[in-house]
């Protein structure tokens, strides 16, 4: 008889939790004879992915209320049961297989000859996937459901304008996975979703998205600001000049480029000529990686490298700037 009182019971938890996940989906109320304490409020939190350290689970073992309640996971991976001497050791396993585990060690003790154990999954915090960078909103989500790379850059809302070409995925050695680092181009990414590319994501993963390289314009031109790079990492000349809209009237025949060299202390000056390029009598100039392109009025007057470095280094620190995609 106390068998099938606990299977009768058993039946009902489950009745109860099937009612409780319709009414949540209907906005109905089960009835208050079929909603135990004990039962979890998110039963939609179900799922088939392994428990780890720091998961929240709810257990309910029939006539035994003494241990029918949540519990989190250690961060060694076990499950302490106050009714049982040593921890079971749960890490990696799935919901049904902690049901039998728990069922085994409360036989084992003598304390039940056949337990009726049911387990929810109410948290997860084992899995946690961390996106950072250049997307629209940094965030920490767990890996869960078969997460992808994809399904991740979309929960942080997307890619931010500033973002670079390549994607960061770094992962630490972990449950006996090999540490890894891939760099994957968005371009790639975005065109072949279906690919390999698009990785499965296990927990533990650090997503990092860049920011683009940058090119400064400032003088005597339409649109100053920083324009990020193409996937190539420079421009022209001619396309800067482009990007920025044209130069206004009255400009200097010969542009300045500053660079950073390692081995210089500040930037050099690179002295450009402007007009010979736009009419196609010379060559034109190749742009690189944070370079400044100042285009200088006619009056004569030119700032110095000092204070353009300093204009451009407070538009970087205050994300003032228009920030457009330069393309090849």
């Amino acid at each position: 008889m106390p068998v099938l009182t606990m299977h009768i019971r058993s039946a009902v938890w489950f009745a109860s939790a099937a009612f409780t996940l319709l009414a949540a989906q209907t906005g109905s109320q089960a009835p208050a004879a079929l909603r135990p304490d004990w039962a979890p409020n998110a039963l939609s939190n179900v799922s088939l992915d392994p428990i780890g350290p720091g998961d929240l689970i709810d257990i309910y073992v029939a006539d035994y209320p003494e241990i029918s309640r949540s519990y989190r996971i250690s961060a060694a991976g076990t499950l302490e049961l106050p009714v049982l001497k040593k921890p079971l050791r749960v890490d990696r396993m799935m919901s049904e297989e902690i049901e039998q585990a728990v069922s085994k060690a409360l036989v084992t003790a003598g304390l039940m000859v056949d337990p009726v154990v049911s387990i929810v999954v109410l948290e997860y915090r084992s899995k946690p996937v961390t996106l950072a960078g250049a997307v629209r909103q940094p965030i920490t989500l767990q890996a869960i459901g078969g997460l992808r790379l994809l399904d991740a850059i979309s929960k942080a809302n997307g890619l931010a304008p500033e973002a670079g070409p390549e994607i960061i995925v770094s992962r630490p050695e972990l449950n006996g996975a090999a540490a890894y680092v891939r760099h994957i181009s968005v371009k790639e990414l975005m065109s072949k979703p279906d690919s390999q590319l698009n990785l499965v994501l296990q927990g533990g993963e650090e997503i990092r998205v860049p920011a683009a390289d940058k090119l400064y314009i400032v003088g005597n031109v339409k649109n100053p600001g920083a324009y990020a790079l193409d996937q190539y990492g420079h421009l022209t000349l001619l396309q800067a000049i482009a990007l920025c809209q044209g130069t206004l009237g009255f400009t200097q025949p010969t542009a300045i480029v500053y660079r950073s060299y390692s081995w210089a202390t500040g930037r050099i000056e690179i002295e450009v000529p402007l007009r010979d390029i736009m009419k196609r009598r010379r060559p034109d100039f190749e742009l690189q990686s944070n370079d400044i392109l100042y285009i200088p009025e006619k009056s004569g007057q030119r700032l110095s490298a000092n204070v353009i470095d300093r204009i451009v280094s407070f538009g970087a620190a205050t994300g003032s700037g228009l920030i457009i995609w330069g393309s090849r």
